[in-house]
């Protein structure tokens, strides 16, 4: 195991979390994508793609469980590349027997949700605290379970929207859309 990749990973998402709750006790992070917040999650992405071309990405036997999911936090939050999130998926899918399973739902769920695409595993919310359009209702949970996730009540389940509500959804923050276009999400 690699303890000195294993210390940077874990301080680096010790300071994206403590950025954050800083930002959220200050009421800035209402306001689209703070600065402050994607400068740290760009630096972060920075180093881990340092670690990446070292030793392939951080899973828990190569660098232990805690900094394995403060890689995945790092992958999760580097919302304006695209093209590294859904590399940093595919690296997870390869070697999803040795991270965990949760994070590989979060990560394909977070992907689809800024590409406009129904998610897999109902764990992205809409700004509305509601939960953001899935592939197949009728299947969630079975695949929830696969992943390691709570299930659903049938209620939270009958309140999902449908898939064809989501260019409704996503209309209603042109900010969003616009930033989406930046980036390249869309």
């Amino acid at each position: 195991m690699n303890t000195t990749f294993s210390e940077e990973l874990i301080r680096l998402a010790k300071k994206d979390l403590q950025v954050r709750e800083r930002l959220l006790r200050e009421n800035k992070l209402s306001d689209g994508y703070h600065p402050e917040m994607e400068k740290i999650h760009k630096e972060n992405a920075r180093h881990l793609r340092h670690i990446i071309d070292q030793i392939g990405f951080p899973t828990i036997s190569k660098v232990g469980q805690e900094a394995s999911e403060a890689a995945w936090l790092i992958v999760q939050h580097s919302i304006s590349d695209p093209e590294f999130m859904k590399s940093s998926y595919q690296m997870m899918f390869e070697d999803q027997s040795d991270i965990n399973l949760k994070h590989l739902a979060f990560l394909f769920d977070r992907i689809q949700f800024f590409q406009g695409k129904p998610q897999k595993f109902g764990t992205q919310l809409n700004s509305d605290g509601s939960i953001y359009p899935v592939m197949n209702k009728d299947e969630i949970n079975a695949m929830r379970k696969d992943h390691l996730l709570p299930e659903f009540s049938q209620e939270e389940i009958d309140k999902i929207p449908p898939i064809e509500h989501i260019e409704s959804i996503e209309s209603q923050n042109p900010d969003y859309i616009a930033w989406r276009q930046k980036v390249g999400w869309k």
